[in-house]
């Protein structure tokens, strides 16, 4: 497994595909702050409601001038009846081969009664328009995180 990126960091390029059918390179976006994060699986309870979380703030968030980009395993047609079950206004990028997931340090492995696996850290990485990370969110609890998220990036603009 590769080292953990922290904060001050460069942030690690990335290219997947999304939900919106074409894809989303990471060093592309540096008009902006970019919100990364990182999810285990599609339609489940808790990744609903944060993927439900950051679409009711994407106002806020494009007014921080800040893009929300949610990354999980899932393909991009799981990611497309995920998006339109729930009416969500992110990006989902599907990252399949765990390319980003092992970049970001979050493939890891989990442990559930007993029976270890490899699954994703729900994390998250605000990364400021120079590329660099400017704060870490590891084994993200659901409430109160996107609205701790949008603080921070409405305070990388000052």
């Amino acid at each position: 497994m590769s080292s953990v990126p922290q904060e001050g960091d460069l942030a690690p390029d990335f290219s997947l595909p999304t939900d919106q059918d074409d894809s989303i390179t990471l060093s592309h976006y540096r008009t902006g702050n970019t919100v990364v994060y990182f999810y285990p699986r599609d339609d489940t309870a808790g990744c609903t409601k944060q993927a439900i979380g950051f679409t009711e703030c994407s106002a806020a968030f494009k007014a921080a001038q800040t893009l929300v980009v949610g990354i999980s395993a899932d393909t991009v047609s799981k990611h497309k009846k995920f998006r339109d079950k729930y009416d969500l206004g992110i990006v989902l990028a599907s990252d399949e081969d765990h390319d980003a997931l092992e970049k970001y340090g979050v493939w890891v492995q989990k442990n559930m009664y007993g029976r270890k696996y490899m699954g994703i850290e729900r994390s998250t990485f605000l990364i400021d328009r120079t590329g660099k990370i400017a704060r870490v969110w590891r084994k993200v609890k659901v409430p109160g995180h996107v609205a701790e998220v949008l603080e921070a990036a409405e305070a990388l603009n000052g």
